[in-house]
């Protein structure tokens, strides 16, 4: 059976990195009692598929993971024992039954959307982001190899100060092939330290065939 979770990682997680992430699922299937299936060949691999890496220190309320297992509880009381055996920091929503035959979950997302937070208080905000936006091109560097961010921001939407003035937005990122839209490198691209921003993300977009999904 192929499992399809959504879930939180909230702030005790928010510094647990994406493979550290992949094997405190691991251990919480085998906490709660729940045989993975796993990858053949030499060396298997519990067949755990996560959507889409959430950068370093962001939190999440749609975080998306496949998982096949050998048995066939009803998914009902596979979600209380995952609950039950899951670390602090992860809370799940929702799981579901999905077709074994789907594609695999990296594969089929397109975008991401993220509610940021700017910790300093920056007086020519909307000065920078109308620049940045008015802009074809923003080229970045990431693992050695150069992409143009621009086309990656899919939709900015400045929302009201809170109480202390800082200033917000909800942004929608684009992930591609070849590169994908991250909330550090769009602070970056205003001129504004990517560590002085919370970041969390509240929508994961699938292609339109795989909406069956959660």
């Amino acid at each position: 059976m192929r499992l399809r979770i959504l879930f939180h990682k909230t702030e005790a997680m928010r510094f647990t990195g994406h493979l550290d992430l992949h094997k405190t699922w691991e251990r919480t299937f085998r906490r709660a009692g729940l045989p993975l299936a796993y990858t053949q060949g030499f060396h298997p691999q519990p067949r755990l598929n996560l959507a889409s890496a959430l950068p370093l220190g962001f939190t999440s309320e749609c975080e998306i993971l496949d998982a096949w297992l050998e048995t066939d509880k009803p998914v009902g009381i596979i979600q209380d024992d995952l609950q039950a055996a899951a670390p602090p920091g992860i809370r799940i929503s929702e799981l579901a039954l999905v077709d074994l035959n789907l594609p695999s979950l990296q594969t089929q997302v397109e975008s991401s959307e993220y509610f940021i937070t700017f910790l300093d208080r920056i007086d020519d905000f909307d000065e920078r982001l109308s620049a940045l936006l008015e802009t074809n091109e923003l080229m970045r560097q990431r693992h050695g190899k150069s992409y143009n961010l621009r086309p990656l921001i899919e939709m900015v939407e400045v929302l009201p100060a809170d109480s202390q003035g800082f200033s917000k937005v909800r942004i929608q990122l684009a992930t591609r092939d070849s590169a994908t839209g991250r909330p550090d490198e769009f602070a970056s691209a205003l001129g504004i330290d990517p560590f002085s921003i919370r970041a969390h993300r509240t929508r994961i977009i699938l292609k339109a065939s795989n909406q069956e999904s959660i």
